[in-house]
């Protein structure tokens, strides 16, 4: 395992519906089957709720509990009214631990090594070049640029350049 400031990053971008989250279901099996502890952020700009109406939980939050944890022998959820939409480096920090590489889907301007998924039918140019620190485009849309193009079923080749850009090759 790295120390938590030596986490690899690693956000998947791309056009809503272009396939991000299945490519993300691809990539983890393939990482951990190399041996890689992984970790993901899922960021979504409309919000979300897991505390449901009548859960004791939401009862907890709903009487002004501003931090909420839900913990059995098996997992542990954090519910936590925010001021402001964290950075990626923020999330790692104060929540992620005990893995060697965060997927990241959602946040579109970050600054970390990036894959963008490429749909035919999912209208639009390619958002990002080499210049944003893109590693790849993947998907069904064949792009000849500045980087490689892997279709989404190559999966052992898109986690050999994850490993080699982050130097586990």
């Amino acid at each position: 395992m790295r120390e938590r400031e030596k986490i690899a990053v690693l956000s998947i971008v791309g056009r809503s519906n272009s396939g991000k989250t299945t490519l993300i279901e691809k990539i983890i099996p393939e990482l951990k089957k190399r041996g890689w502890q992984v970790g993901t952020i899922k960021h979504n700009r409309h919000g979300f709720e897991i505390d449901h109406e009548g859960k004791d939980s939401y009862r907890h939050r709903r009487a002004g509990a501003k931090v909420t944890v839900i913990a059995s022998p098996q997992q542990i959820a954090v519910i936590q009214e925010v001021e402001r939409d964290y950075e990626i480096g923020e999330l790692i920090s104060r929540f992620i631990s005990g893995v060697d590489i965060v997927l990241v889907e959602g946040f579109k301007e970050n600054a970390y090594p990036k894959i963008e998924m490429r749909r035919f039918g999912v209208s639009g140019d390619p958002i990002y070049g080499k210049k944003d620190n893109l590693l790849a485009y993947v998907g069904d849309v064949r792009e000849e640029r500045e980087v490689p193009f892997f279709h989404w079923d190559e999966i052992e080749k898109i986690v050999d350049l994850i490993e080699e850009y982050f130097g586990r090759a």
